[in-house]
């Protein structure tokens, strides 16, 4: 076995589960406009180092500001309700989402996510690497977002 492989197995055996219980998740990460964001697993308030993981979620008939993540790559669960992702050159291009569904959203890519529905919430939950990177880009009028309409 290297050294480096005995380095990481001492390392493993010396370091514990940490649970982030509900009710007291992180809330000071990166949001965008009505896509609000919490953290279950981060650097923020856990020793993890190369992932975030959390609860994004957004009111019926609300969606975020155009944003994208940096070198974060992104996978995504929808847990409740229908999303929408638009993305392309004037958010043009969109893909929707429903529960059960898994997403990927590459690095670097100028999206706005939306909840379809005005009376119920959408829930998803999120992973990135290496953190949650959010960079809010210029605001978008709703009616270029084809199907979006507030509650």
């Amino acid at each position: 076995m290297s050294e480096q492989s005995k380095d990481a197995t001492e390392l493993a055996w010396s370091a514990v589960p940490v649970v982030t219980r509900a009710g007291s998740e992180d809330t000071g990460t990166g949001q965008s406009g009505g896509c609000v964001r919490v953290s279950g697993v981060s650097p923020q308030h856990t020793p993890a180092t190369r992932i975030w993981f959390g609860r994004v979620s957004n009111e019926p008939g609300y969606r975020s500001l155009p944003h994208h993540h940096g070198e974060a790559e992104t996978g995504g669960y929808v847990l409740k309700g229908t999303g929408r992702i638009w993305y392309g050159e004037n958010y043009a291009q969109w893909i929707e989402m429903n529960e059960g569904d898994f997403v990927f959203v590459p690095p670097f890519m100028p999206h706005v996510e939306g909840n379809m529905s005005t009376t119920e919430e959408l829930v998803w939950l999120t992973c990135r690497t290496p953190d949650n990177i959010v960079v809010n880009l210029p605001e978008v009028d709703d009616a270029s977002l084809e199907g979006y309409r507030r509650a």
